[in-house]
């Protein structure tokens, strides 16, 4: 198989901060290295800020979510639109596209560093305000931080912002934000993933606010180039604010350019394929290769009505697995974790796909953070504190993911797997089932609310059960899954972390770190609660350099792998898209960049581009 590792996209151009931004007002910020774009720039390379506005682009859900219920996507329970995220709400600043770990002024025209990294200053872009004409405030933007790490919001969206102390307001355009401890990291999120919305949303009839965790349909009063046109349950219309105040400034100059956006939610993968051959919305992105090879065929890709393409992904990948919730006691012993890795049938999953993906090694899959070979002196460094209470392969080459591709190699395996319960105390008992010393059974529930991975699961079923495990595959709606998962009320389920650019040391505590490893809501799904994977997170958001980052992430990583908190599957360095060919796009593609939901990289197609 052929993948292009992209670490010369994932290099800054010099491991130290650009202490020009440091100390002063500055209208950017970048945790490592100088940033590419001056002051007052007029717009971003990778658009075309003459591109011209108008008509629809219709899409579709763009993850597992089938309906909505609420408008609401900072809290929880229950499900809100894609679309109002992205194109409704706005950041102090713009998480550059072509950059790693670089901000520039959205709603703040300026921004001040504190030379310690103690601190941010934001000053509000006097041109800036809500779609009701209020202009935005300092004290908008400390409500908006107030409600953020309140217990009424997500917990998920709250620990994003666990290392600030405070936000002060200085005066009606600044407020200063004060950190618990020094942090690039937290500043950066601070700057790129606070939305700011009016305390005016969701206020009553008599002018008293609702609980924030019970604003569901009010429409949201804040920033953002669109605006709720109409919805129901399954239908979202955002029409595009012609009063939006940023549309000319660099950041989102060439940006917006169609007049509505109208989700269409599907209730599964099918009905969302067969609606788009339709021509019931526009762009399409596919994860399956199975499909991509043997559905999109036919007259309408032939005659060029719908273009088929392949996309270069310049990003890196954190992690996709079936997670392990080794919260539960069948779990709680390494040797188990392992014994699982060894009885998937990668090879087999891989046929599926046609070769087309590759299996991930570890957290940061094609970048310079993974891990490889043996640790270097800084790593050790790192690790050396917990060498008692590690595996012993942290210390040496990463082992390498079983395979099979042969009945045989796949046997062998297995007699692998076996052995490994064996020594967890886990052997064949009563009715030939694995049991424990006490002869409870070992059993398994895969979750999952897509039918989409049921014949890998199936295969890999088959193997569990030649162990003598007990499994069973409960598919449910994703209303049911999200809220089981919320509450880490599961055995083994597949989930993708997304894709990475700069590893966010807060962010990865909120997934790997022990203080998240019992927060229902949050992102540690595998209940991980490991000292030294604590102390690699803590060195990262500490690292005076960029090398210093990259060794504490790479000391992650091999903990991470070697403790087998999860069985490893796909990742793919280019994007398969599809898209009626009816647009026209800018020249020139950012290096980090999503298709449909914005999550990893600004949402390229939709943001920048145009109708023909």
């Amino acid at each position: 198989m052929l993948f292009l590792a992209f670490i010369a996209l994932l290099l800054p151009s010099v491991s130290q901060a650009g202490t020009q931004t440091l100390g002063v007002w500055s209208h950017a910020f970048a945790e490592y290295g100088d940033v590419k774009y001056p002051d007052e720039f007029d717009h971003y390379d990778f658009v075309n800020p003459d591109a011209p506005k108008g008509g629809t682009l219709r899409l579709s859900n763009p993850d597992r979510r089938t309906s909505f219920d609420k408008y609401n996507p900072f809290t929880l329970p229950a499900s809100s639109p894609a679309g109002v995220d992205l194109f409704m709400f706005e950041t102090l600043a713009d998480a550059s596209p072509d950059e790693l770990g670089t901000m520039y002024g959205l709603l703040a025209k300026q921004m001040l560093v504190a030379r310690d990294y103690s601190s941010v200053t934001f000053r509000i872009d006097p041109r800036a305000h809500f779609n009701n004409g209020d202009p935005v405030t300092a004290a908008d933007v400390k409500y908006s931080f107030d409600m953020a790490v309140s217990e009424k919001a997500a917990p998920g969206y709250a620990q994003s912002f666990d290392g600030v102390k405070e936000a002060i307001v200085i005066d009606a355009r600044t407020v200063r934000f004060d950190l618990k401890a020094p942090s690039r990291d937290q500043i950066f999120r601070l700057g790129t993933q606070l939305s700011i919305f009016s305390p005016k949303w969701g206020q009553g009839p008599d002018g008293k606010p609702k609980p924030f965790d019970q604003i569901l349909r009010d429409e949201p009063i804040a920033t953002g180039p669109y605006r709720i046109f109409k919805a129901s349950a399954r239908t979202l219309d955002l029409v595009r604010d012609p009063n939006y105040w940023a549309q000319n400034i660099g950041v989102r100059k060439g940006y917006y350019n169609f007049d509505h956006l109208i989700y269409h939610y599907y209730i599964d993968n099918a009905a969302r394929f067969e609606a788009f051959k339709a021509g019931d919305f526009d762009i399409l992105r596919e994860l399956r290769p199975r499909r991509w090879v043997r559905l999109y065929v036919g007259k309408k890709f032939e005659d060029g009505r719908i273009i088929k393409a392949r996309l270069r992904d310049g990003r890196g990948f954190y992690y996709e697995g079936f997670l392990i919730n080794s919260r539960r006691p069948q779990f709680h012993d390494r040797r188990v974790r392992e014994a699982l890795n060894y009885s998937f049938d990668w090879a087999w999953s891989s046929k599926q796909a046609y070769d087309l993906d590759g299996r991930y090694d570890g957290l940061f899959q094609n970048t310079i953070f993974a891990a490889s070979g043996p640790p270097g002196p800084s790593e050790q460094k790192l690790l050396e504190p917990f060498r008692k209470d590690l595996p012993a392969a942290v210390f040496g080459p990463l082992p390498e993911n079983p395979r099979a591709d042969t009945p045989l190699e796949l046997r062998a395996n297995l007699l692998h797997a076996r052995t490994l319960l064996a020594e967890a105390g886990w052997t064949i008992g009563a009715g030939d089932l694995l049991r424990d010393a006490h002869g409870s059974p070992f059993e398994i529930e895969f979750l999952d609310s897509d039918m989409e991975f049921a014949p890998i699961v199936g295969r890999w079923i088959e193997n569990l059960r030649k162990l003598g495990i007990t499994v069973r595959q409960r598919l449910v709606d994703f209303a049911i899954y999200e809220k089981r998962i919320e509450a880490f009320d599961f055995d083994i389920t597949l989930i993708n972390f997304g894709n990475i650019m700069l590893p966010s040391a807060s962010g990865l505590a909120t997934t790997f770190g022990s203080a998240a490893a019992n927060t229902e809501g949050s992102s540690n799904f595998m209940g991980i609660a490991n000292p030294a994977i604590d102390h690699a997170i803590d060195a990262m958001a500490k690292a005076p350099t960029f090398e210093g980052v990259v060794d504490a992430a790479r000391a992650l990583d091999r903990v991470f792998v070697t403790e087998y908190f999860a069985v490893p599957y796909i990742y793919r360095p280019f994007n398969m898209v599809a898209y009626w060919n009816k647009f026209a796009m800018p020249s020139t593609m950012p290096k980090y960049y999503s298709i449909e939901d914005g999550n990893d990289g600004m949402p390229w197609p939709i943001a920048t581009w145009w109708l023909k």
